[in-house]
């Protein structure tokens, strides 16, 4: 009797992966082989035969093995997907989109297609046909959070308003705000509690409980050794805000590790982060497993996670709990509710002792001021409005954030301030070409010229550093404000103003202004932000009078004063170690004398 497809699927599943693949790989060739056409399971023997093939490394063999499951079953949706994922690997993605457009599928397949497809137009750049997959998916089946996460995230890359546009049968705007997605919250919203139920349920999806690796009591070092985990250690705005953190910390009292997540892009910003580490650990090609592991061993006193709920991060390391203190920096501007996350690191403005309770995991303020600056920062050379294609003669204001930070309701107000300043030009970055599209008809139909909407390309961070000195004023986003670029435009001299809410993405700003004394530049209602706007640019007494507050002496004394920020950093870890020392005192780990300078 000939052996059925399901009892070699058995078998295989005895053999097991890993050492047993050529053994598994070998039972599956001889079975198709042995098999007439037509025999029920040959379809899917070819892609399990696939998928071993490309478990092994043989590409070219699980492309053809996936393409002979098609020819025997067109339809059949894990061989397109898998096909698909191959041809994009090998940079092949026109071939990819043809082989999922030209399959076959029920609804839960097609909308999977549909996915893999919009997935790979966002990579590729192409928003617009991105967004349209994702509504074709969405009108197929609209219970797909992460679906409707890409599809909002596309539009407000687009500036295509209103974002929670209730388009889809069976998705009213609160489903839509519901299901945004952690990044894209602090653009549609300053309610802390939203945000931190959003970013609840994105880790609900995304991550899974696991059994904690490090020991409740801690360790006991004479140095506490502290880990930062991050996907961003490469030329990504985080690196040069946090790097010469790195460089300062006290080798006497701490043991600086770091666990890189990040692509290798030979920055020179990279190399420095590297060289910072006393210790220096790649978990890129890790398991999320492993990568715990390797900190367990390594008994890190206090884990620091710096990418939060942004892409690349690595959240399911942090639910191993490879550390007694695992906290979470920078990278994401709000609430991460990670059980296995005991603290957010930032200060008592951006999260007032009022509203703490709202986010998890508990805040730790850094006295003073949340940011770490780099004092090393290179500045391109001088450039002269002219070199940089902007006027001479007229008064700029300029916003260099990404555009999905830009609401409706901050353009609306952006174009009454052009209109109450009629001398005045809005600068921005050309971020995509559907943006620059809607952003420019928006101006046509508030009676704006659109030709006072300059668009200025991307550039390399020492270019854009000089640019931001060309501008007269930064009109700050909300409610998602500016946050390295608004310390890059202090550090510049350039005058910034902004409006503040009640979470922290949308109080970073203020924060600075109030730091350097720039009081003036903080609002609290689009009212009085457009009214200051409009006079800035329309009186030049009250103009100069502001902008005076930016100097280098200001800049110095507060942002810029990255050897106290270190010290105020370092007394938040102490703090930290403290108080995992106080939950489990009858152990007797980490214990440091109460007189030892910089404690808190």
């Amino acid at each position: 009797m000939a052996t059925s497809f399901r009892e070699i699927v058995a078998v295989a599943e005895a053999i097991g992966s890993g050492t047993g693949a050529r053994a598994t790989i070998a039972l599956y060739s001889d079975w198709i082989a042995a098999t007439a056409p037509g025999t029920p399971g040959l379809h899917a023997a070819w892609f399990n035969l696939g998928t071993e093939l490309g478990a092994s490394g043989d590409t070219a063999g699980a492309m053809q093995a996936y393409r002979t499951a098609l020819e025997i079953r067109p339809g059949f949706a894990p061989a397109a997907i898998n096909l698909g994922l191959q041809l994009e690997r090998q940079g092949a993605a026109a071939a990819a989109l043809k082989v999922w457009d030209e399959a076959l599928q029920s609804d839960e397949s097609r909308t999977a297609l549909l996915n893999q497809r919009a997935r790979l137009l966002e990579r590729s750049g192409d928003l617009a046909q991105a967004a349209e997959v994702l509504r074709n998916s969405l009108l197929t089946r609209h219970d797909q959070p992460d679906a409707v996460q890409h599809w909002l995230h596309v539009r407000q890359k687009m500036c295509q308003w209103p974002v929670l546009a209730e388009t889809i049968p069976g998705l009213s705007h609160d489903d839509l705000l519901r299901q945004s997605g952690p990044l894209a919250a602090l653009a549609l919203t300053d309610d802390v509690e939203a945000q931190r139920a959003i970013a609840a349920g994105f880790i609900a999806r995304k991550t899974q409980p696991r059994p904690a690796l490090a020991p409740a009591g801690g360790y006991h070092h004479d140095r506490l050794r502290i880990g930062y985990l991050s996907s961003d250690f490469c030329s990504h705005a985080m690196s040069y805000l946090i790097v010469e953190l790195f460089e300062r910390h006290d080798r006497e009292r701490f043991e600086i590790h770091g666990y890189c997540a990040s692509p290798e892009d030979g920055s020179p910003i990279r190399t420095r982060v590297i060289a910072a580490f006393d210790h220096f650990t790649s978990v890129r090609s890790m398991s999320d497993e492993a990568a715990a592991r390797r900190m367990r061993d390594d008994e890190i006193d206090i884990l620091i996670d710096l990418n939060g709920l942004t892409s690349g991060g690595r959240l399911q390391i942090l639910r191993w709990k490879p550390a007694p203190i695992q906290a979470t920096y920078l990278g994401f501007i709000g609430p991460v509710p990670l059980p296995e996350l005991d603290y957010m690191l930032c200060d008592d403005f951006v999260v007032p002792p009022a509203i703490a309770a709202s986010y998890h995991p508990a805040p730790m303020p850094i006295q003073r001021l949340y940011q770490a600056n780099d004092s090393k920062r290179v500045v391109g050379a001088p450039l002269s409005r002219a070199q940089a294609g902007l006027p001479d003669d007229r008064f700029i204001f300029c916003c260099f954030s990404n555009h999905y930070k830009i609401t409706e309701t901050m353009c609306a107000g952006w174009m009454r301030i052009l209109h109450g300043a009629p001398d005045s030009v809005l600068w921005l970055v050309d971020d995509n070409i559907w943006s620059r599209q809607n952003l420019r008809l928006r101006a046509i139909v508030a009676g704006i010229d659109p030709a006072r909407l300059l668009f200025a390309g991307r550039t390399d961070p020492a270019t854009y550093m000089v640019r931001l000195a060309l501008a007269d004023v930064f009109l700050d986003t909300f409610p998602y404000n500016a946050g390295t670029i608004a310390s890059d435009a202090i550090r510049m001299g350039l005058p910034l103003l902004t409006l503040a809410g009640r979470s922290f993405a949308s109080r970073m700003a203020a924060r600075m202004l109030h730091a350097i004394g720039a009081d003036d530049g903080v609002t609290e209602t689009l009212d009085a932000y457009v009214a200051t706007a409009v006079a800035l640019a329309t009186d030049p007494r009250h103009y100069a009078a502001y902008r005076a507050h930016f100097s280098e002496t200001a800049w110095a004394g507060s942002l810029g004063d990255i050897a106290g920020f270190t010290r105020h950093f370092e007394a938040a870890l102490l703090r930290m170690a403290e108080s995992g020392s106080a939950r489990s005192a009858s152990s007797g780990h980490i214990r440091h004398d109460p007189a030892c300078p910089g404690h808190p």
